[in-house]
C-alpha cells in the first residue's frame, strides 16, 4: 500500500505557551482518533510531528497512525523557522520511499505548518532550498494562528495559507476538524488515484479564512514584537517559568497630542520543563525591555509565591514570597526586596 506521509511542523516558541499549545495537544489527539476510525486514512496515512523554537527536533518519527500516540509538546526560546524547515527537509529526504520497478513510492507528502509569530532568524537560505527541492514534490499548508504571524514569509513557501482566529476552545475544535477532514479527503483521493491533495471546504465564518496575499511585504524582523516573554525561575523549586505579555496599543494624550502608546499586557505565567533549554537558541543576542512597558505581575506558576517578577542584582528574574530574605535561584545571592520607583530594563526572550 502506498503511503501518504503527513508532517506537522509546529511552532513551540514562547509565544505559544499556555492555552495555544494545550489546544494543539488536544487537537492532535482528536485528529489521530478520527483518522484511526477512517477506512481510507488508516490504510494510507503515516504521521510525523516536528517542533521548532530556537532549535528543531522530531517529536514523533514518521509512523502508521495505528501505532501513533500524541505526545506532550515542549516549549523553547525563539522562532527559528529556518531550522524548522531545515529539519523538515532532512526528515523528508530520510523517509522518502521512491518509486522503483519493484514498488510504488509514497504519495506526495502533505505538510501542515502551524505558527503564531514572526521568525526570529534569517529564513532566506531555507526558503530557497524549499523552493528548489521540495515546493513541487510536497504540498504545504501554512496555518497562521491569530493575527500576528508574518504571512509574507509564509507566502514564499506556499500559496495555501489559512488564517485561524484562535479565539476560544470552540474555534480550536472547528479548526482541528477542518484539518482532519482535509487529511481524510486527501487519503480518499489517493485511494481513487486522484491528485492526493484536497483541502476540506472552508465555510464562511471568522474562524478560518484564506489569507489575502496581495498586501505589501513589511521589513523583516528578528524579534517577535507581538509578544514580550520573560524567563523566570522559582526560588523554591528551582524550575523555569515563562511570563507572557501581549502587545497592546492604546490611545493617550501626551503634551496635548493624541498618540498611540505601546505596552504589553500580561497573558499569564507558565511552567516549562527541561526541554525549554534544549529547544532554545543560545546564540541569540540579548534583548531588553523596560518594566514600565509591562502591565501585570503574575504569581509564580511553580510554587504559588505571590510575586513572580522580582529581579536580582545579577539581572535574572525569580519569584518571591513572604520570606524576609530571598535567595536567587540563578546566582545564589541572598537579599531583601522592595518596590522601587520608575522602570528598569529587564532581559526579554525572543518569543
Amino acid at each position: 500500500m502506498r503511503r501518504l506521509p503527513i508532517y506537522f511542523l509546529i511552532d513551540v516558541s514562547e509565544s505559544m505557551v499556555g492555552e495555544p499549545i494545550q489546544q494543539v495537544e488536544e487537537g492532535l489527539s482528536q485528529i489521530i482518533q478520527a483518522l484511526k476510525a477512517d477506512p481510507y486514512a488508516i490504510e494510507t496515512v503515516w504521521v510525523s510531528i516536528i517542533v521548532f523554537a530556537g532549535q528543531a527536533k522530531t517529536l514523533v518519527p514518521l509512523q502508521e497512525i495505528i501505532n501513533f500516540y500524541p505526545p506532550r509538546f515542549p516549549i523553547g526560546g525563539g522562532t527559528s523557522l529556518s531550522k524548522g524547515l531545515g529539519h523538515l527537509m532532512y526528515e523528508l529526504r530520510k523517509n522518502q520511499v521512491k518509486t522503483t520497478y519493484e514498488q510504488k513510492g509514497d504519495w506526495k507528502p502533505i505538510v501542515f505548518l502551524f505558527t503564531d509569530g514572526v521568525p526570529t532568524d534569517d529564513t532566506r537560505a531555507a526558503i530557497a532550498e524549499w523552493k528548489q527541492n521540495w515546493q513541487r514534490t510536497a504540498n504545504m499548508v501554512a496555518i497562521s494562528f491569530g493575527n500576528e504571524t508574518d504571512v509574507h514569509v509564509l507566502k514564499e513557501l506556499t500559496e495555501n495559507i489559512i488564517h485561524f482566529k484562535n479565539s476560544n476552545a470552540a474555534a480550536y475544535k472547528q479548526f482541528f476538524k477542518w484539518v482532519t477532514d482535509s487529511i481524510k479527503t486527501s487519503s480518499e483521493s489517493v485511494e481513487k488515484n486522484a491528485s492526493g491533495f484536497e483541502l476540506a471546504k472552508i465555510y464562511g465564518d471568522d474562524t478560518l479564512s484564506k489569507v489575502d496575499l496581495t498586501k505589501p511585504i513589511p521589513p523583516q524582523s528578528y524579534m517577535d514584537s507581538n509578544y514580550a516573554v520573560l524567563v523566570g525561575k522559582c526560588q523554591n523549586l528551582n524550575r523555569n517559568y515563562l511570563m507572557k505579555y501581549r502587545r497592546s496599543e492604546e490611545e493617550a494624550k501626551i503634551y496635548g497630542l493624541d498618540i498611540n502608546r505601546l505596552s504589553y499586557r500580561l497573558v499569564g505565567a507558565f511552567q516549562v520543563d527541561q526541554t525549554y533549554q534544549e529547544l532554545s537558541d543560545e546564540s541569540a543576542g540579548p534583548s531588553r525591555i523596560n518594566s514600565d512597558e509591562l502591565i501585570g505581575n503574575p504569581t509564580c506558576p511553580c510554587c504559588g509565591n505571590q510575586v513572580a517578577f522580582a529581579m536580582c542584582v545579577c539581572g535574572q528574574i525569580h519569584c518571591i514570597g513572604e520570606e524576609h530574605i530571598s535567595t536567587c535561584p540563578w546566582c545564589g545571592n541572598k537579599g531583601t526586596y522592595g518596590i522601587g520607583e520608575g522602570g528598569f530594563d529587564v532581559n526579554r526572550a525572543q518569543g
